[in-house]
């Protein structure tokens, strides 16, 4: 085969992944009501399922070196002023790795919707978004240049809020799609003021190869931002870029749509944390590497937004009661990870944790899921308990999925999430010491949250009777009645569960030494070894899956873990009198927490009120004053007023004319003769 049939080939394996879905979506969308709702999934399921089949195989190219690095332009839409705006695919094994993550949990997703969504109204509308989100996210990740990028950023954005905003009838819903849409504008806002910067200064072309090519043209540039104080070029434009990825990563302190975007159905739930959405800020400052290896700065800001993220949002898990809320967090805690080995510049092991992230993740979205199901979409763990011998599948999967969370040994959770602690404890920027305290304290945060989940749900007390009892007597409780008991749920739901813990258990163990110790990602992601040596250091310290397992025990970490389970079963099973005695005693911290800091009346009463006073000032004084009355209608009101004032003259009246000339007659004469006049005044 000659490199130009290769060549073509190839573009045509890329086409099929990223339209694949649209297609699906399409179908789903626009002819619903003709296909019907087998159809629906039917044909969403299908195009999913051929991009994570050819996703798979092109990453299994890659790892065979059968397959290399294409970076080609599909179709040019727009050229102007010597810019092209073109479509183009970029497909190394950063990419690859990224389209097996998004494709397989998709399909999971896809598939457990099947039972989930049974007899929901919207059912191919469902389909057709979710299969609409995979296609935006596959233009993302495979862009070659920034506005494809930038299209796949925005695509991604909207249907989140057409997703979170399912049931629309829901006034939480609508407020939550709201949210998320413009606390997102925000963080947008820095992320196309940084494509500005990159359009100016970086050669004029918006095409990664083509910026990348320019780094050293501009490396020791400035700009002032304020007269007089020059900043560095590359930083201001890092630190933007970043912005962006803060509103769909979701990090601190953009990140108080994340965990209202519970409202939309459990699937979206487990698509936006997993796989899409929320892991594009970590797949674009990865992608960006050559840039954020050049200031210091930027990368002392992404380490200390994700510190705070990873920390003092993992206090907020620990005392939610909704189940998919305390999962909500964990993935905000999780992000914070990623970011925190993002601003370490250990890119690898961050992509390395979005991998096992999003297995797990997905497994512990989908098992609440079930678990809701089973309890007839009672979302309060306050009323749950027990359920272990009536929902065995999900218990056991509920629990896979926790121990790969909080870092079990042997499980993938402990592989990436130990790699991303050791790589910030080796760093050299200013913060990393603080951060290395705050990731070890969030390991027992985690732990405690996780199995608080844990054992609230399958093990003690089976809390549904009483809560069924109370709303069979009068009392507000919506889920079982008196007469059911919780149950398993279908084999399309189940069989999702057990093919999402498979990879939560072992693709840690098959992944790390590729991922983070080989020449994976060699001229793929960049990092300056002598001046950020924390990934250099993982190495050093790896001696293979099962001595870095046993190493553990010596480590503050696992211990850590272990404490916040212990604790978590002593409080809630053995001494559950215990966190409510606590709650009161350190009630002003409760309350702290219950309010999550404060940050959404902050956001509310000073910004979004702020915002609108400032906007109705303008509008008032602005608008209708100064243009509207003054400039706009202020020549008509003279006119008017002054013929108003001259109609009152026009009586009909003779003697009133007679009067008007006999007075003009007097003017005239006295001004004629005013300079004979003027003596006998004394003038």
């Amino acid at each position: 085969m000659s490199a130009r049939d290769e060549r073509e080939d190839h573009m045509s394996v890329y086409l099929i992944i990223a339209l694949a879905p649209l297609v699906g979506s399409l179908l789903a969308g626009l002819c619903g009501k003709i296909i019907g709702r087998t159809g629906a999934q039917t044909v969403t399921i299908a195009g999913v399922a051929v991009s994570a089949a050819l996703s798979a195989w092109v990453l299994y190219g890659f790892m065979t070196g059968s397959r290399t690095r294409f970076d080609e332009n599909v179709y040019t839409w727009l050229t102007m002023g010597g810019l092209d705006f073109a479509v183009g695919f970029l497909v190394d094994t950063l990419t690859a790795t990224m389209l097996v993550i998004v494709t397989s949990v998709s399909l999971m997703v896809h598939i457990y919707t099947i039972g989930y969504m049974k007899g929901e109204e919207g059912y191919q509308r469902f389909f057709s978004y979710i299969s609409l989100f995979t296609f935006s996210m596959l233009m993302l990740v495979m862009s070659n240049n920034f506005i494809q990028l930038f299209f796949g950023w925005e695509a991604v954005g909207l249907v989140s809020y057409l997703l979170i905003g399912f049931y629309y009838q829901r006034p939480t819903a609508i407020f939550a799609n709201l949210k998320a849409f413009l606390v997102n504008r925000v963080g947008d806002f820095g992320f196309v003021l940084g494509i500005g910067l990159v359009l100016a200064y970086f050669g004029g072309s918006l095409r990664y190869a083509d910026v990348f090519q320019h780094i050293d043209q501009v490396k020791q540039a400035t700009i002032e931002l304020i007269p007089g104080h020059e900043w560095s070029l590359i930083t201001v434009t890092c630190i933007l870029l970043f912005v962006g990825a803060m509103g769909k990563s979701a990090q601190f302190p953009l990140h108080v749509w994340l965990p209202d975007s519970m409202e939309g159905p459990t699937p979206i739930s487990a698509l936006i944390h997993a796989a899409t959405m929320v892991t594009a800020g970590i797949f674009m400052v990865s992608r960006m590497s050559p840039l954020y290896e050049l200031s210091d700065v930027a990368l002392g800001v992404i380490m200390v937004s994700g510190t705070i993220t990873a920390l003092f949002m993992g206090f907020l898990g620990m005392i939610q009661n909704d189940i998919k809320r305390v999962i909500a967090y964990s993935t905000l805690s999780q992000l914070g990870y990623m970011t925190v080995a993002l601003g370490a510049s250990a890119y690898n092991v961050a992509v390395f944790h979005v991998m096992t992230h999003a297995f797990f993740k997905a497994l512990l979205f989908l098992a609440a899921g079930s678990v809701i199901m089973g309890m007839h979409h009672d979302q309060d763990m306050r009323h749950m308990g027990g359920l272990r011998k009536y929902m065995p599948v999900t218990w056991i999967c509920m629990l896979i999925g926790s121990l790969s969370l909080i870092g079990t040994p042997f499980f993938s959770g402990f592989y990436s999430k130990d790699s991303i602690i050791d790589a910030v404890k080796a760093s050299t920027l200013p913060f990393s010491s603080i951060a290395y305290v705050a990731l070890v304290a969030s390991v027992f945060v985690t732990a405690f949250y996780s199995f608080r989940l844990y054992f609230l749900v399958f093990h003690g007390e089976e809390k549904w009777r009483k809560a069924a009892h109370d709303e069979h007597h009068g009392h507000e409780h919506h889920g079982l009645s008196p007469k059911d008991n919780p149950h398993e749920s279908p084999l399309v739901v189940t069989i999702p569960l057990i093919l999402l813990a498979i990879p939560s258990v072992f693709v840690g163990m098959w992944a790390i030494k590729p991922m983070l110790f080989s020449d994976f990602y060699h001229n793929v992601i960049f990092i300056n070894s002598a001046a950020h040596p924390a990934l250099a250091h993982v190495h050093e310290e790896f001696h293979g899956i099962v001595a870095m397992a046993l190493h553990s025990v010596t480590t503050p970490v696992l211990w850590l873990v272990i404490a916040g389970v212990v604790l978590s079963w002593y409080f809630y099973m053995k001494k559950p009198q215990i966190p409510a005695r606590l709650a009161v005693t350190f009630s002003p911290i409760y309350k702290l927490l219950e309010n999550k800091y404060y940050l959404d009346a902050l956001y509310f009463n000073v910004f979004a009120r702020g915002s609108r006073m400032l906007g109705t000032f303008f509008w008032k004084v602005g608008d209708v004053f100064l243009i509207d009355k003054l400039v706009v209608n202020g020549a008509a009101h003279v006119v008017g007023s002054v013929a108003a004032l001259v109609r009152r003259m026009q009586t009909g009246f003779i003697y009133t004319y007679a009067t008007a000339m006999i007075a003009g007659v007097f003017v005239l004469v006295v001004w004629g003769f005013w300079p004979l006049l003027k003596p006998l005044f004394g003038g």
